[in-house]
């Protein structure tokens, strides 16, 4: 038997300490964090295993199916759903959120480039916006007020992501998410990301992105005032705030060639200033609310 028969025998040993943003950090309450750090774990090992640059697409293929089943109960069980299956149990909600990011691993399986913005956006509503969508059902919040403005930073991330990595993905796995009609607007190609360092039409298609993901984040902004859970929405402001600053340094940095993230020091003042600005706005939330409210209906 092969020995990357097992989504286990595939993970990487990256954990949810590695992520670029806080992953169910002390913020949220403990009784919490346990289903979002099962949903993390289990979404971590399809991730891996989409990512493994030993396996067949088919084989892919394969283990994530056999993920799927073991969470929906259609197979045999398996380690890595198994923590997931219980909270999901215990909290009487659906699979459907960790169903969706099989499908976004699926798609990395099965292809390696994104024609536009919109494809690019349609990879994100599965391989991003489930994962915010999970954290708020398990909160109790209301979907009809949260999710829009959830979708919209959790896709922000997810494109911040792959700019930050957009070199190591064509290195590591000749994955390219960079939309091939922005690099054909500035006269960039493919292979430029092969290069120690990103050429200037690279680095306008790079900033060009990046904005976009700021646009994203205007619009996600009213998230944290939206919730109710108080601890999630500190949460989520710390995260808006980290996301707002990479991307700005991604709209004038070069990922190719230097790291562009957060160093520990920058990383905590950033997340505290998120933090105060919302624990600032709290009192006024639900006047917040109440214009939020009139504009999803209107």
């Amino acid at each position: 038997m092969s020995q990357l028969d097992t989504a286990t025998a595939a993970r990487s040993g990256k954990g949810h300490r590695d992520e670029n943003f806080p992953v169910a950090s002390h913020l949220i309450h403990p009784r919490h964090r346990g289903a979002i750090l099962a949903f993390y774990n289990f979404v971590r090992a399809g991730d891996d295993v989409a990512d493994h640059a030993d396996l067949t697409s088919e084989r892919k293929l394969a283990l994530l199916d056999r993920l799927a089943d073991a969470l929906t109960g259609a197979g045999p069980s398996d380690p890595e759903a198994e923590p997931l299956k219980r909270e999901l149990a215990a909290r009487g909600l659906l699979p459907r959120h960790a169903l969706e990011l099989l499908d976004a691993f699926r798609m990395d399986a099965r292809k390696n480039r994104t024609a536009n913005w919109d494809e690019l956006i349609h990879y994100c509503r599965y391989s991003a916006m489930p994962v915010g969508r999970f954290v708020l059902d398990v909160h109790g919040e209301d979907p009809a007020r949260v999710w829009p403005a959830s979708d919209a930073i959790c896709a922000a991330l997810q494109i911040i992501n792959h700019l930050q990595d957009c070199g190591k993905d064509y290195a590591d796995l000749d994955r390219v998410y960079l939309p091939q009609d922005a690099l054909d607007r500035h006269g960039a190609t493919v292979a430029m990301l092969g290069a120690p360092q990103a050429s200037p039409p690279l680095r306008a298609v790079i900033a060009e992105l990046a904005q976009r993901c700021l646009d994203l984040l205007e619009e996600g902004a009213v998230l944290p005032d939206l919730i109710d859970d108080l601890r999630l929405s500190l949460e989520i402001a710390a995260i808006h705030r980290l996301a707002v600053v990479l991307a700005k340094g991604l709209t004038t940095r070069d990922p190719l060639s230097e790291k562009v993230h957060h160093g520990k020091a920058a990383f905590a003042l950033t997340a505290l200033g998120g933090v105060a600005a919302t624990l600032a706005r709290r009192p006024f939330r639900g006047r917040i609310v109440r214009g939020a409210a009139q504009g999803i209906r209107s």
